[in-house]
Order: structure tokens, then sequence, then C-alpha cells
């Protein structure tokens, strides 16, 4: 009987096609293919009161949109770049607060007699710049695919490129939680450090997940 239902709508297979075919930002692509669905269905009205009859009206409706496989690359593009968008804002957000946590964190821990806790805080302090650089990235990403957008065209291999300064930072953050970690087991001021490392991991697990979904999307065909 499902069989049978899924058969007697075509829109619904049509629609369920692409929604297994693309891959993207979770709200942006539900409102893409709601606003697929609702074009459909528009145009599968006007034939019905045209004259042409169920599922012939579905059918020709769909030909006028294109098949999966022709819209789909498009769709696609679009999704890849709010991904990248997704990608840089996570990264130009999360980077500025653990550089100041890092510093802060250093900058008070000058009298410390121990060489360990010392080694690690300057090591979060170099990874603090490497996320710098890919938080500059970002927000030349953020300024280039939107107000620019309209202007110039996104570059092809921006999202790629977002996917990988993401990834760097996220493995700076990852390195830097367990520097901090281990200064904050000898430390004096482990209170100070504490927050500082539990931020970056937070931070870790936020933009690597990011980085690694729009990895994904780069590799996909786009128009």
């Amino acid at each position: 009987m499902n069989a049978a239902g899924r058969q007697a709508d075509p829109v619904e297979d049509y629609v369920t096609a692409l929604t297994a075919a693309l891959h993207g930002p979770a709200r942006v692509k539900a409102r893409m293919i709601e606003e697929i669905r609702g074009g459909l269905a528009d145009t599968v009205t006007a034939h019905t009161r045209a004259g042409t009859a169920d599922p012939r009206a579905a059918h020709r409706a769909i030909k006028e949109f294109g098949t999966v496989d022709e819209i789909a690359p498009g769709c696609q593009r679009e999704l890849t770049i709010a991904q990248a968008r997704h990608t840089a804002r996570a990264v130009a957000l999360t980077t500025p607060f653990l550089v100041a946590c890092w510093y802060l964190a250093w900058t008070t821990g000058q009298d410390q007699p121990w060489a360990l806790p010392r080694v690690a805080q300057l090591l979060a302090v170099h990874l603090a710049g490497v996320a710098g650089v890919a938080a500059l990235l970002a927000a030349a990403a953020l300024a280039v695919t939107g107000s620019l957008a309209r202007r110039l065209p996104v570059p092809r291999r921006l999202p790629l490129t977002v996917a990988w300064a993401g990834t760097t930072a996220s493995v700076a953050m990852a390195v830097a939680t367990l520097a901090l970690a281990t200064a904050c087991v000898l430390a004096a001021n482990w209170p100070l450090l504490a927050p500082a490392g539990a931020l970056a991991a937070v931070s870790h697990a936020v933009v690597a997940a990011s980085a690694r979904a729009c990895r994904r999307c780069a590799r996909l065909r786009t128009a």
C-alpha cells in the first residue's frame, strides 16, 4: 500500500530523490526542498486547471522543472556555499574567544615555576596564531559569499579552501586543548586554564564537524 501510494504521487518521489541527492546545512536544505515542493505543487495545480489529468499533470510539472540529475548540481552549489558560510562563521566566532583565553592564560603564567605548564601555554599561544589566520580567512570568505557575492562570482574552490581552513583551526584547537589540560594539572592558576581548555574542546567539536561537512559538500558535483 505504501508502494502504491508513492507511485501515485510522482512529486513526492521527485522530492525524495532530490533530498537524498543534496547535502548541506539542514535548515537551508529543508527550506530549499520546501520551495521546490511548493513550486511543483503550484505547477501541477496550473496544469490540472488547464485540463490535464493526474498523474500526467505531475509528470508535466516535473519535466518543466528538470530531472533530479539536471537540477541537483545547481541546488548543491547553493548548499555548498551555505555550508562554507556556516563553517567560516563557526571559525570566525570561536577563534577570537580562544585567542583571548590563551593570551590571558599565558600572561598570568609568566611567574610559573613549572617548566611543563609554561611550554604548554607557549604552544597554545602559537596555535592561537594558526587559528587566528584561519579566522581571518573565514571572515574573508563570509564577505565574499555575502554582500560581495552580488557583484563578484564566488570562486569555485572557495568552499574547499574554507573547509581546510576550518580543519586546520579545529586541529589547532584540539592540540591546544591537550596543552591547556596538561598545564591545568600542574599550574597554580588552574581555575583560569580549565575554562580555556573546556572552551577549546567545545570549539574543536563544533568547528571539526562543520569543516567535515564542508569538505563533503565541496567534493560534490555542482553547476
